[in-house]
């Protein structure tokens, strides 16, 4: 196929734009990549992740102008994944923020050092925090 293949981006559709921004750069530390608005499409959309977006994955974070009466996940959503060098101080840092947990941090299994734990975003999306010892 000729040149490298990766992952460009995840897409997550939000009810509030600026919600979804602000809990994703504020607590979670990504900074906004880029945005913009798409009037064809009835949708304003933003950039976010850690790093260059040429570089690294990105989340985008669609809010449509005229949304359904109620988004619905479905039961093939899984869970975004960020890996932090501690999970419980970073557990910490989000649930004085409010934020609630679906599992605490806990060990992955007895013996093995590294910690997980899930959370969810404003729109209910699950977010899992993992580190690596």
């Amino acid at each position: 196929m000729g040149g490298e293949i990766k992952i460009r981006h995840t897409c997550l559709r939000v009810r509030d734009l600026e919600k979804s921004l602000d809990f994703y750069t504020s607590l979670l530390g990504m900074e906004l990549m880029r945005r913009r608005k798409s009037p064809e499409r009835g949708e304003t959309v933003a950039y976010v992740g850690y790093g260059e977006e040429s570089k690294n994955h990105a989340l985008e974070l669609v809010q449509e102008h005229e949304p359904p009466i109620q988004y619905a996940h479905g039961n093939t959503y899984g869970h975004i994944a960020l890996l932090v060098p501690d999970v419980g101080v970073m557990a910490d840092k989000l649930k004085n923020a409010g934020v609630e947990f679906v599992l605490d941090p806990h060990y992955v299994k007895a013996g093995n050092p590294n910690k997980i734990a899930f959370f969810k975003d404003p729109d209910g999306y699950e977010v899992e925090l993992t580190e690596r010892k």
